[in-house]
């Protein structure tokens, strides 16, 4: 195959890129492009090929690995990983399959991966692109004799790619996933995508972005899953040292059972190519704003923005609860701070940095914001809102609580995205949890063992073909039944208000005999309360322009309902 440099696609790939990684790698110092046909070149890489374990590998699988040019070889401008169907004996043990394990002879801490692959879906294969800490103790590996001192999974393992392991999963749907001493085996540290094109029949680029803050995986440039916990210790983050690459096939084991009818399966691979930053950084960020956005009686979001020269901001956050955010340069950052008390005045501090640790020169920046009173409407909805992505026709949302859990339904609604599958984001700590498909696009997640009168915030990444895009985040009381809170839309309760707009005095007709009335401005302040018969002629002459809640409570039921005053 001749490499061509299609333009357009790797910009709108960069594009796309930047938007969503933490710190951005710009120099290659590292690649294959796999031009020389015949045997892999052995400057590069390594056969894995000893058995680890008395007669076998891990996880059960079926195979031998070999350093034969049959399972492994570059043709045209690719490499070819072969997994096939023959007798092959081996350190004293027949097996019935082969393939090649791959071992890159470089190592490093921190950048990027980008590999270019055509992925095989044989049922009972396992193809995977992955790294090893350096300092793995696992016999037969390239870095073993020399540094292999830690023990799996406190050498930490990142699975950039993985596929044909998850039965659950539908076709075309990639897999990545961190194994840590916290959470190995069937780790919960994990996020996929679904390709936008058949994997075996169309090249994709599975790419990685590796930061001492966060670790991002992207599938032809959009990100689908980040790994960054908020407490980093060897326990979460044994990724502060030098891993290697790894390429393979792996057949059987939990792959599943391998057909009789199967012969061969090849994992092409057009290029490696692993980026970091060697020119030194001493430009720091400019343009450094910070501003309150949309405030709730529970959270305050700050929207931030700063421009450098290396693509990535790292925003210090005081106040509320200290934290640290990262940005892409000249994106618009929105954080929110939850967690807070209703019509309370908060202060924060923001200060903006590089990853160099360049300073912004107007550091720090001071805003302050009041909360709103507890009036809540995050029970049910309709919105087109995001935090990533976009919506075009938007989703639906409800939240139930039943004795100490919380079911939270998402229905997307957008009619141009295939392949949807939706996981359930907690906003602090970050946590990614798969939700259950009820039908169609509506999925559902329940959440358990939660306190009354806690307020949860919760968002919903959905996945399709080619992209994803993710709710804005929904601050919800558990407990709550949105009976008295919720804001039902004022073109249902002509009936009880009228006229709505009103200009100078509202009418209520109400179908209890005891009432109790109480009018809100729209950040929350009580203005009025009354206990009413029927009927109340309610005057507004003296009110400003704008929108009002009002809220009518009786034995039987409460609803709050939107006013706009002329």
């Amino acid at each position: 195959m001749i490499k061509k440099l299609h333009h357009i696609v790797l910009f709108l790939f960069s594009t796309l890129y930047l938007a969503q990684v933490d710190v951005v790698y710009n120099d290659l110092v590292w690649s294959d492009e796999f031009s020389t046909n015949g045997a892999v070149d052995n400057t590069k890489w390594f056969h894995q090929t000893q058995l680890p374990v008395a007669g076998g590998w891990y996880n059960n699988e079926q195979q031998h690995y070999t350093n034969l040019i049959t399972n492994s070889f570059a043709s045209n401008g690719e490499l070819n990983i072969v997994a096939k169907k023959e007798t092959f004996t081996d350190q004293g043990y027949t097996k019935n399959y082969t393939s090649a394990r791959l071992n890159s002879k470089f190592a490093f801490k921190y950048g990027r991966i980008d590999v270019r692959a055509k992925v095989p879906k044989n049922q009972g294969t396992w193809p995977a692109i992955w790294l090893l800490g350096k300092n793995v103790n696992e016999p037969g590996g390239y870095f073993a004799s020399t540094f292999g001192n830690t023990n799996w999974p406190a050498c930490g393992e990142i699975d950039m790619m993985e596929y044909g392991i998850f039965p659950s999963a539908p076709e075309n749907f990639i897999q990545s996933t961190l194994h840590t001493p916290s959470s190995s085996g069937n780790s919960v540290n994990h996020g996929g995508m679904l390709a936008s094109s058949d994997i075996t029949a169309n090249y994709h680029i599975y790419s990685m972005n590796w930061s001492p803050n966060q670790i991002t995986f992207l599938l032809d440039g959009v990100a689908y899953y980040t790994y960054n916990p908020s407490v980093k210790n060897s326990s979460t983050w044994p990724f502060d040292k030098e891993q290697y690459l790894l390429l393979n096939i792996a057949m059987g084991g939990v792959a599943g059972n391998i057909p009789s009818t199967f012969t061969n399966a090849s994992m092409i691979i057009d290029y490696v190519r692993v980026y970091q930053n060697i020119t030194p950084d001493n430009v720091a960020p400019t343009q450094f704003t910070a501003t309150v956005g949309a405030v709730t009686s529970d959270s305050v979001e700050l929207l931030l923005n700063a421009t450098d020269n290396f693509g990535a901001i790292t925003y210090q956050i005081s106040g509320g609860a200290a934290q640290t955010v990262y940005g892409t340069s000249g994106i618009p950052k929105s954080v929110i701070i939850s967690g807070l008390s209703p019509t309370t005045s908060y202060t924060f501090t923001v200060s903006a940095s590089d990853a160099s640790g360049n300073t912004a020169a107007n550091n720090p920046i001071t805003v302050n914001a009041t909360t709103l009173s507890n009036i809540n409407t995050a029970c049910s909805g309709t919105s087109t809102l995001a935090s990533q992505g976009a919506f075009s026709t938007g989703y639906k949302y409800d939240f139930q609580t039943t004795g100490t859990d919380v079911k939270i339904t998402f229905e997307l609604l957008d009619t141009d995205k295939t392949g949807v599958v939706a996981y359930l984001w907690k906003q602090t700590p970050f946590t990614e949890t798969p939700m259950t498909n009820v039908s169609g696009k509506k999925f559902s997640g329940t959440i358990t063992g939660q306190t009354a009168g806690s307020t949860i915030n919760y968002a919903v990444k959905f996945a399709y073909a080619g992209g994803m895009s993710v709710t804005k985040y929904y601050s919800y009381v558990v407990g709550d039944a949105c009976i008295s809170l919720g804001v039902t839309d004022f073109f249902k309760a002509k009936e009880l208000l009228y006229p709505n707009p009103v200009e100078n005095s509202l009418n209520l007709k109400l179908p209890e005999n005891k009432n109790t009335v109480t009018l809100y401005d729209f950040s929350g302040k009580k203005l009025f309360e009354k206990n009413v018969g029927t009927t109340l002629d309610l005057d507004f002459s003296s009110c400003t322009a704008g929108t009002y809640l009002i809220r009518i409570e009786n034995s039987k039921r409460a609803n709050t309902y939107k006013i706009v005053k002329k």
